[in-house]
């Protein structure tokens, strides 16, 4: 879900070439989310191997992937660790909501109406532990850096950031922003032509700078914490009752500290405010050493082609692609850049 901030950001449209040789801290649940609900056939089964395995999320991981590589991009993929135990009440209303579109898809399916299957199917989607392990191994194999968050990718993503292992965290989720990442990046793994109705329309990676969004919206960093908790959260996710993005900015302008903020709200959650203030302003974080590595022809191949049936052909150009980004001595560069 993520916090529900987006029609107060201000962001800036870019293009994948101005990411040239920056290095990005991707969230790596977010991201492969989007391939699991998105990569799907016309009455939304996911792509499966020859023994009905779920392959949805190496299809997008790896073809994206590549052309992140191709692109000049430096992925780092910033996989979750364990969450705070107020995130418990969300992760468990998370698997019921699942629960009920499975449900909702196999009715669907019955009736013949594949469009609301399709529909339900993306809302079923669930990432499993040996679709994470899966992920982890083919990033690996394509040399590209795995960082394990003690606790939640973002808060990582932005710490990175903030240490300038990274130039921007990515994630169609704004808590990066809370957790302080100085920059964020939306968009990157679902831009392109995309279909909407009858027609297509390009989406294209925003920009949000923290720093300039903090200026326009006239608020500190601490306010935005605020703001985001009175609007939802994934540690209170209704956010509090008849409060909206505006009327939220106007309540953290008015009532600037956690303290006076709380004297003239009501909170109804089970939760205390401190607590998911404070895992914001700190959350567990750790330092790592980011180092890229040169794409591994066979690892990928066993894992793709030999295990999962990908087209051997298909994957075989994508590698010859990344193996030398065209000459040895570009791979040169970008491992060291």
């Amino acid at each position: 879900m993520g916090v529900q901030i987006s029609r107060l950001v201000e962001s800036e449209e870019i293009e994948i070439k101005d990411l040239l040789g920056r290095r990005l801290a991707i969230d790596a649940f977010n991201t492969i989310f989007q391939f699991l609900t998105t990569i799907r056939q016309y009455d939304g089964t996911p792509l499966m191997d020859s023994n009905g395995r779920i392959t949805s999320h190496l299809s997008g991981l790896f073809y994206r992937t590549a052309k992140f590589m191709e692109a000049g991009i430096k992925p780092i993929f910033v996989f979750d660790g364990e969450p705070p135990i107020f995130k418990n009440r969300e992760i468990n209303q998370r698997r019921e909501r699942r629960a009920e579109a499975h449900k909702r898809m196999e009715e669907a399916k019955e009736r013949g109406d594949f469009v609301e299957a399709r529909k339900y199917a993306q809302q079923a989607a669930s990432l499993t532990d040996e679709m994470i392990k899966e992920s982890k191994m083919l990033l690996q194999a394509m040399g590209i850096p795995v960082v394990n968050a003690p606790s939640e990718g973002e808060a990582e993503a932005a710490f990175l950031v903030q240490q300038g292992q990274a130039w921007a965290s990515a994630s169609q989720d704004y808590d990066s922003l809370l957790f302080g990442a100085p920059r964020l990046i939306t968009n990157l793994s679902i831009s392109g032509k995309k279909k909407r109705g009858s027609s297509y329309v390009q989406i294209k990676p925003q920009l949000i700078d923290l720093k300039k969004t903090l200026n326009y919206l006239g608020i500190k960093r601490d306010q935005l914490i605020l703001l985001g908790i009175l609007v939802g959260t994934d540690y209170n996710p209704s956010g509090v009752e008849g409060i909206g993005p505006v009327k939220a900015l106007q309540l953290v302008k008015k009532y600037p500290t956690l303290e006076k903020l709380v004297e003239n709200i009501e909170w109804k959650f089970d939760v205390d405010i401190e607590k998911i203030f404070n895992f914001f302003k700190n959350p567990p974080v750790k330092e790592v050493e980011i180092t890229f590595g040169k794409p591994d022809e066979g690892e990928i191949k066993k894992l793709l082609v030999d295990e999962h049936d990908f087209s051997e052909d298909r994957v075989n150009k994508v590698i010859e692609r990344i193996t030398g980004l065209k000459r040895e001595s570009s791979l040169d560069r970008w491992i060291k850049s």
